[in-house]
């Protein structure tokens, strides 16, 4: 990517698109076009089409996507497959119609069986069940992977695909109706602190998850757009921190930082989700990337960043 090339970032008001945003803006890119909810919804295809048309963008991050926890994917399924596969189907189509020379596509490492051999390697892929808890969405991710596989099989274009893991930093959601684990965390245990009473937390805490800081993910994606093409990068590729922990783990390093000291309680009625997660990023690693911010760091800014946004 050229500074003076147009890029346009979808979803660039939710956790993965600011940081993107952000890290370009950064980098000197001064030509990049961003579309509101409101100005443009992407799950309609007349719209999108005109979108590309006349703004004819160089290059596209597809970070837009409705995303969610386990409570959000398990109440919402029909939401989370046809937003999302809808988003994906309109966007590549469109970058594909208007020529844009190269399109990264946002995916999660949901995409992998629930009982896949760990750490993830990306040829794990469709070979066992998914996650019942998530199926929706990865499905549609899954979905988009192939759709750009098959463009650029079919019509020689450029369309590479990233699966981040488990994502947190400043700009997080923390509705705890549709919120990812880590930002839920950080909201209850602040409440908790703040208002008195006991922390109450979804499964046993057993799970083991990694987790990627958001700006790690921008500057990750970034580079693979400066530096790498789909014959390099292959179907898709892992981005993570190569680092796990478990979530009674987490909670316990959360409710540090914010500064609660009450009781936690864990519901096991509650679905804990896949029992391991964790991505394999040797490939990426071996590309000429590696992640930066460490995990009570990057909670500590985030914590910092939700206090500045709700506290005030």
């Amino acid at each position: 990517m050229n500074k003076s090339d147009k890029i346009y970032v979808a979803g660039h008001r939710g956790l993965v698109g600011r940081a993107i945003l952000k890290s370009l803006q950064r980098k000197g890119y001064k030509n990049i076009i961003t579309r509101t909810h409101n100005e443009l919804d992407l799950t309609r295809q007349i719209d999108v089409e005109t979108f590309f048309e006349e703004q004819q963008p160089d290059y596209v991050f597809l970070a837009a996507a409705k995303v969610g926890g386990i409570g959000g994917n398990s109440t919402y399924p029909a939401d989370f497959i046809y937003i999302n596969m809808a988003i994906a189907l309109n966007v590549i189509h469109s970058a594909y119609k208007v020529g844009v020379k190269k399109l990264l596509n946002l995916g999660s490492t949901c995409i992998y069986p629930k009982m896949a051999p760990q750490p993830l390697k990306e040829d794990a892929l469709l070979t066992g069940p998914l996650e019942v808890t998530n199926e929706a969405y990865a499905l549609a991710k899954i979905s988009a992977i192939r759709l750009c596989k098959h463009y650029n099989d079919q019509y020689g274009t450029n369309y590479i695909s990233a699966m981040p893991t488990n994502l947190y930093g400043p700009g997080d959601s923390y509705d705890l109706e549709t919120a990812h684990v880590l930002p839920t965390m950080i909201r209850k245990f602040h409440e908790a602190k703040t208002n008195g009473g006991k922390v109450l937390l979804w499964g046993d805490g057993s799970p083991l998850r990694e987790f990627l800081y958001s700006e790690d993910l921008a500057d990750a994606v970034i580079y693979l757009m400066e530096n790498k093409d789909y014959s390099d990068i292959g179907e898709f590729i892992n981005v993570g921190s190569g680092k796990e922990l478990s979530i009674k783990k987490l909670a316990e390093t959360i409710a540090r930082i914010v500064g609660f000291e009450g009781e936690v309680e864990w519901d096991s009625s509650k679905p804990n989700g896949t029992p391991r997660k964790l991505s394999d990023i040797s490939r990426l690693v071996g590309l000429g990337w590696k992640p930066k911010v460490e995990l009570e760091t990057g909670i500590a800014i985030s914590y910092d960043d939700f206090q500045k946004r709700f506290c005030l």
